[in-house]
This record gives structure tokens, C-alpha cells and sequence, in this order.
């Protein structure tokens, strides 16, 4: 085990980087890593990789139009929406945010005259606390009006997200609105695979994390223990969590949809392995030497050098495993990132 982030850094060619998804969606590769080596499959064949009894969970948020263009006066400030915080009001990450004092009011071209933000609080960093005017119904307006996709960087929209995108963005799953990046693992699904999943014996439930802002970012800090996590929001509910520890106790693996469904479960279990109901923030960090207790295998895609995610899937298959894997990737043409390809990984203690 290593504190250093440079050890989770690896070469990766630009023309790896997926910029549209597979279509159609369950035609995508898929490198299924096992204890004793690596098979190149697709998509279709996932159903073939589990067992009767097992239980897959995916995350059910519902990607929201994020990036905002707002207007303090005559100076323009970009607007990425994090979070929604419990009192109603939004944590959110600002560019020019050296021109915003707090008391500040927005506006925001494309959207009416009265929906306006306040600025309640600003961090070092570029974070800031904003109250919107309008809520509910009304916000879900203004943010269609008003707002866009909040693509990742490496996916390259020089006039801005298509409608492509708007499809393509938003997985089978989706339900509960509220995340700013898609849950990727989840855009490979596709109604015929669901049925095949459900006519091999393999259960499903989802649970509901609101991905924010910060879950993609490379980690600058030069050691993993000086890297600060952004919370998230997620919901675990009696149901899905009583169906959990059901399939564990008669012997059915817990296979996540991503790693967001991962690190919720995570937070979710107590030390005796029992998944319990959760509402609430999870800032969890999973890093090499993390104990799994609520998950066995992981549906995930290919993620950046030196971001948390590849910290978070070399903890769970192992370090070495994970370097081979993404160099077999890398060799034989894989596409990665949120548009990219999959890989299906076992717990790394699960022998």
C-alpha cells in the first residue's frame, strides 16, 4: 500500500478516450479481471459472468442541467451545481468566484427576470453556498432553461453538449434528479440486457447517490491522506437494504453498477457486514488497504490516471491486477472514460 499519488498514475494515448458511447449501448466491451487472468467479452455477455441468486444494484439518480451562466452586475460567473444541501440551498463550484462577495445576487441569462441566486457563503477554492429563488417545479424550469449538461472535460464539445449527449448522458436507471455527472457503469444497460439479467435468476435493486462535481477529478495533492473528498448525497432505502442482506445470507454475491453504488454501500454497512437504511452525505475515500464489507464485484469503466476512482478499483481487485488490467485495455483498443468501455472486477479477498 502506497500514500503516494504519483503511484496511481499511468500513460493513456488521447485517441483511448471515448468521446460517444457504443451503440447500441450493450455492444460495448467489456474485460471481465479475475483472480487467474482477463477475458475479452461485450456487454451482452454480462448476464453469462454472474450466477442465480446474485444481486445487482445500480444507481438510480438522474442527471440534472449543472453548468450554469450567471451575471453578477456585468461580470460573468460560471456555475457548476455540486450539491443540494438539506435546508434547500445548493453547494456549487464557481469560476471567477475572486468577483463574488457574499450577499451577492446573480442572475442568470435564458431564464426569467425573477429566478436569481444569493450568494450565502464562499470557501478558499472556488466553492461557494447559493440560495436559488426558485424550487421544485419551478427550479427543474429554470435549469432547462437556463442550464446545461455539465459534460466532463475529456469529452470534447467545443459549442457545447448535442442533443446526442442529453440522450446519451442519462442512464436506463435514472429516476431521482439531482446529479451532475451520470453514473457510467449504468449507460450499458438497455432494456433487452435488464431482461436477460432478470431471466438468469439475478436480482436487482437500486439506491440513489447524487453524483457531484468533484467525484472525477484528478487528485492534485502529492499524497492520497492530503486529498479532501466532496460529500454526496445518496439514499439507501429499508427495502433495497433488506434485499441485500437477504442475497448475501443465502449465499448471492452483491455486484455494484459503478462506482458510486460501491462507495454508497460502503457507507451504508455496519462492521458485522449488515447493509442498513442510509439518508445522508458520504464523503468516503476508499483507498488500498479499505475493508469491503458490502460488495463482492464491480461493474465499472475505465477511469483517470491519478483520480480516486483508480485508487478505489485498485483497493478493490488489488493494485498489480489493476495496472495489467488497464494496460490490456490500453493494447487492445478499449475505450475508456464515461462514454468508454467496462471492465466486471472481483473483490480482491474473494479467492
Amino acid at each position: 500500500m502506497t500514500d503516494r499519488t504519483a503511484d496511481y498514475d499511468f500513460d493513456l494515448p488521447q485517441e483511448s478516450i471515448a468521446q460517444s458511447p457504443a451503440r447500441p449501448r450493450d455492444s460495448a466491451r467489456l474485460l471481465d479481471v479475475t483472480q487467474t487472468g482477463l477475458a475479452d467479452c461485450t456487454m451482452r455477455e454480462f448476464p453469462d459472468l454472474l450466477r442465480p441468486g446474485d444481486l445487482l444494484v445500480a444507481n438510480d439518480t438522474a442527471v440534472i442541467r449543472a453548468q450554469l451562466r450567471a451575471l453578477r452586475g456585468e461580470a460573468k460567473i460560471g456555475v457548476t451545481l455540486d450539491r443540494i444541501l438539506p435546508d434547500g440551498s445548493w453547494h456549487a463550484l464557481i469560476r471567477n468566484a475572486r468577483r463574488l462577495r457574499v450577499g451577492d445576487r446573480l442572475t442568470f441569462p435564458g431564464a426569467r427576470a425573477e429566478d436569481v441566486a444569493d450568494v450565502l457563503e464562499l470557501e478558499d477554492g472556488g466553492g461557494a453556498t447559493l440560495r436559488f429563488s426558485a424550487e421544485g417545479d419551478a427550479f427543474d424550469a429554470f435549469l432547462q432553461a437556463a442550464g446545461a449538461l455539465a459534460l466532463p472535460p475529456y469529452i470534447h464539445r467545443p459549442a457545447g453538449p448535442t442533443s446526442e449527449d442529453e440522450r446519451d448522458y442519462t442512464t436506463i436507471f435514472s429516476a431521482h434528479k439531482g446529479a451532475v455527472a451520470a453514473p457510467t457503469a449504468g449507460l450499458h444497460f438497455t432494456p433487452d440486457l435488464l431482461r436477460r439479467i432478470d431471466e438468469a435468476g439475478i436480482e436487482r435493486r437500486t439506491l440513489t447517490l447524487h453524483v457531484g462535481a468533484g467525484t472525477f477529478l484528478p487528485v492534485r495533492a502529492e499524497t492520497l491522506t492530503g486529498h479532501k473528498m466532496h460529500a454526496e448525497r445518496g439514499v439507501v432505502t429499508a427495502e433495497t437494504a433488506d434485499a441485500i442482506d437477504a442475497a448475501r445470507a443465502r449465499g448471492g454475491r452483491i455486484v455494484a453498477v459503478g462506482t458510486t453504488t460501491l462507495r454508497l454501500l460502503e457507507s451504508a454497512v455496519d462492521e458485522q457486514g449488515v447493509v442498513r437504511p442510509f439518508d445522508g452525505e458520504t464523503s468516503i475515500f476508499i483507498t488500498p488497504g479499505f475493508t469491503f464489507r458490502a460488495v463482492d464485484m464491480l461493474l465499472t469503466n475505465f477511469h483517470l490516471p491519478r483520480s480516486t476512482l483508480f485508487m478505489l478499483v485498485s483497493a478493490f481487485a488489488g493494485t498489480e491486477r489493476m495496472r495489467g488490467a488497464y494496460a490490456h485495455a490500453v493494447r487492445e483498443g478499449y475505450r475508456f472514460y464515461s462514454y468508454g468501455d467496462a471492465c466486471l472486477l472481483r473483490r480482491e479477498d474473494n479467492r
